[in-house]
């Protein structure tokens, strides 16, 4: 590692990952107790890492960010969340304290950046919306077109890091480092929000599912909500960020379409067709068909039961009245 004195490998930091001898060791530096000797630091995965069998054990670093960057290879992760397995192109980011370990196979290629707190806090001053991305221990994969950049940054940085007496190097160290940070909490926040974005997908899907099944019943958000295994403000966000609907407005609208149906097609009572779309008071059906229709029940009925040759196009009509 250019720039760098050799004494930083000799720290007996290296456990077998999973060890549970001795108790988990705190760090200013890679073993070091005394402050970060740099405006920051960079090396490869494979400086420190292949000096300890490709594997680091237990560790935390009292004042330190970490990102890691996988460029080639694959490896796994012990964070605080848990075992991470790592492969190309995954960003590892460690906040100061977070207990971490790491087992790489030979050969892998990469970085790990190392930012003092104090300039972490310092430049998301400004930036609330990748604060919270980079305050958790996490590994997700990135895709090309963001890790494409990162890595020209990632490779710029371990080059100027190499430059000792170079004029402008601190100046130059601060404003790459500065950009990988900002590049690495846009890609941090992105899978957060992808990842939050599928999990409420899959509960809007499952609840479609169950609304196809439950929407004759009397059944209200809650217990959609606990068929679900969710809770019912949890499910009113993923409804209202996928449709701008609450959850009643849609089971409402479910109801609705198929009491519309029965009134276009079938000469059913107006009470019956309540029932039969969960409605025991005739009048609360009436009033929330109104609502959701912009009429009666009856009316709505009169509006498609024309002779023949207008049928077709009364429901039609209708339909294209009708909001949720």
């Amino acid at each position: 590692m250019a720039g760098s004195g050799h004494y930083l490998y000799d720290s007996n930091i290296m456990r077998a990952p999973g060890s549970q001898a001795g108790s988990i060791r705190s760090y200013g530096l890679f073993g070091e107790s005394g402050q970060l000797p740099d405006v920051l630091h960079c090396e490869t995965i494979a400086a420190r890492s292949s000096l300890h069998s490709w594997e680091l054990a237990s560790h935390r670093h009292t004042r330190l960010h970490q990102l890691l960057l996988l460029r080639e290879g694959r490896g796994k992760a012990w964070l605080e969340s848990g075992a991470v397995p790592l492969a190309r192109q995954t960003l590892v980011n460690v906040p100061v304290g977070d207990v971490h370990a790491f087992s790489f196979s030979p050969g892998t290629q990469g970085w790990v950046l190392s930012l003092p707190d104090e300039l972490v806090a310092q430049q998301l001053a400004g930036e609330p919306a990748l604060r919270q991305p980079l305050e958790r221990a996490v590994a997700v994969p990135v895709p090309a077109a963001a890790a494409a950049p990162l890595t020209s940054l990632f490779d710029l940085l371990w080059a100027a890091y190499g430059e000792d007496g170079v004029a402008g190097r601190s100046l130059a160290l601060r404003g790459l480092g500065t950009a990988v940070l900002g590049l690495a909490g846009r890609a941090l926040a992105e899978a957060s929000s992808d990842a939050v974005e599928s999990a409420g997908s899959r509960v809007l899907r499952r609840f479609e599912a169950l609304l196809e099944q439950q929407f004759a019943s009397a059944w209200r958000v809650r217990d959609y909500a606990q068929s679900l295994g969710v809770t019912p403000a949890h499910l009113s966000r993923v409804a209202r960020s996928a449709t701008g609907f609450p959850v009643s407005r849609l089971v409402d609208a479910r109801r609705m379409r198929e009491a519309r149906r029965q009134l276009a097609y079938t000469t059913a009572s107006v009470a019956a067709i309540g029932e039969l779309v969960g409605f025991e008071d005739p009048a609360h059906f009436s009033k929330v068909f109104a609502r959701t229709c912009g009429c009666s029940p009856r009316a709505f009925r009169a509006s498609v039961t024309q002779p023949a040759g207008r049928a077709f196009d009364g429901p039609a009509a209708a339909a294209r009245r009708t909001k949720i």
